[in-house]
């Protein structure tokens, strides 16, 4: 809720999706080599196509390029292009007849208004151009929109809430404000933890899909509350709820004292961003509907799009599990968006992580080489007073028995050749082995001569 207080003291903060991370993203999606045609149901393939690791070092290079580029330049040109439109220079070839348009919502069984008129035409032709925005989101909702459907069902709202996200983050998990609104659903900070969100310095379930959802779906509901109609809801989603009490004011003042009956009343009272937002929504509802009649391509989600979940109930970096099951480290931050730090701070209470499908049973049946990674991954986060004598002296031994098979290079042998990007602490996690031991057994003097292509001669127990 990108410019959402919950007080009424009418305090407008303008909080929209920041590019950040969202143009990042849609940088990255429309850069992708995995970029084509999304197969409905193919779930696995997606799986595939993500753990192919071509996506994971797209990601990286993106992710470098694009922190030199302007935040707030980044910001404006999305707001305006999707949010605040500029009415005026809408390119219009192409628009079908008003009628079309008009019929097809009129066909859309909703509990939502969508009405059309010309201002909800020009972003729906916005929202409809080949190659925008729609096709990442096509794309990305086959991951997201399960979510979001369950959550609306059990708490009985509209479905069509669902595109909230779209038009508040773009579905971009860690997705920031310039009023550091968070996550696809755009909450503040003091508004996230009203809500029951976890937001310290590991964990923030603004970012988190489905804990998210399950406090934005109980805001709705407060919402709806207040103003029994939908299209007030989302512009208090917005704006806030004060400066749609505002602007209900002013309406009253000019018109008699009548009372505005919906958004459309109050379009001219509303702060500007917001006047673009009801249609903003109408017009992503109806292109996620229309597409084919649009020949809008889903863009292929770049993160597996069948997943499950595992309960972790001590403290784990994600690299732990990255380099003992090889998936790429991108995959696992993208599908675990609230762990800041990629650590799970399971301590006081567990956590879930979520894998790839086809990875969860083997996270199960390597669970303990993944958690005997801790002190190689997480030395800085582990006091050594809170081990039990039972973990000290396992941990101790490992330690001597890594330390002695280092001189005498005992074990299976097996060869392990160099790929781009790959380095020592790495390879050596992956392989439950130490840096050290590498250099001795390969004699590398140092380790940033690794290059690729070298093979290294590795001993594994």
């Amino acid at each position: 809720m990108r410019k959402f207080r919950l007080t009424t003291d009418g305090e407008y903060r303008w909080g929209g999706l920041s590019l950040c991370l969202c143009g990042m993203m849609l940088a990255i999606l429309a850069a992708s080599p995995l970029r084509g045609r999304a197969q409905t149901g193919d779930t696995r393939s997606f799986g595939r196509l993500a753990l192919r690791g071509t996506g994971a070092s797209t990601y990286d290079s993106l992710l470098a390029n694009f922190k030199h580029r302007n935040i707030v330049e980044s910001y404006d040109k999305f707001v305006n292009e999707f949010i605040d439109v500029d009415l005026d220079h809408v390119d219009m070839r192409g628009a079908l007849p008003d009628e079309v348009y008009a019929e097809r919502l009129k066909m859309m069984a909703t509990e939502v208004q969508l009405p059309y008129n010309d201002i909800v035409k020009k972003y729906i032709l916005t929202y409809t151009r080949r190659g925008g925005t729609m096709e990442r989101v096509l794309g990305l909702a086959q991951y997201y929109f399960p979510i979001f459907e369950e959550a609306l069902y059990r708490y009985k709202l509209p479905m069509e809430l669902k595109m909230l996200p779209v038009i508040e983050s773009a579905l971009v998990p860690r997705a920031q404000s310039r009023a550091a609104a968070v996550g696809l659903w755009q909450f503040m900070l003091r508004t996230g933890k009203a809500y029951g969100l976890e937001i310290n310095t590991f964990v923030d379930e603004r970012s988190d899909p489905v804990k998210s959802t399950e406090a934005a779906c109980r805001y709705l509901k407060d919402m709806y509350r207040m103003y029994g109609d939908w299209t007030l809801v989302i512009a208090a989603y917005n704006c806030g709820p004060g400066n749609v009490n505002k602007a209900m004011e002013r309406f009253r003042t000019a018109h008699g004292g009548r009372n505005a009956a919906t958004y459309w009343d109050l379009y001219e009272y509303l702060p500007r961003e917001t006047r673009g937002y009801i249609p903003a929504f109408i017009a992503a509802t109806y292109a996620y509907t229309y597409y084919k009649a649009h020949n809008l391509r889903p863009t292929v989600p770049w993160h597996p799009v069948a997943t499950d979940t595992v309960q972790i109930d001590r403290m784990l970096h994600l690299e732990q599990v990255a380099s003992t099951l090889d998936i790429p480290i991108e995959v696992l931050r993208g599908l675990n968006p609230q762990y800041i730090n990629d650590v799970v701070p399971a301590k006081a209470q567990p956590y879930t992580l979520t894998l790839p499908q086809e990875y969860a049973s083997a996270f199960i049946r390597n669970s303990r080489s993944i958690y005997d990674k801790d002190t190689l991954y997480l030395a800085k986060y582990l006091n050594i007073s809170n081990l039990s004598d039972e973990q000290l002296t396992a941990t101790t031994s490992r330690n001597q028995s890594a330390a002695s098979s280092g001189s005498r290079g005992s074990g299976t042998k097996i060869t392990y050749k160099v790929k781009s990007g790959d380095i020592l602490g790495r390879i050596a996690a992956k392989y439950n082995v130490t840096v050290s031991q590498l250099m001795s057994w390969n004699n590398i003097k140092n380790a940033k001569t690794l290059r690729p292509g070298q093979t290294l001669v590795i001993y594994r127990k």
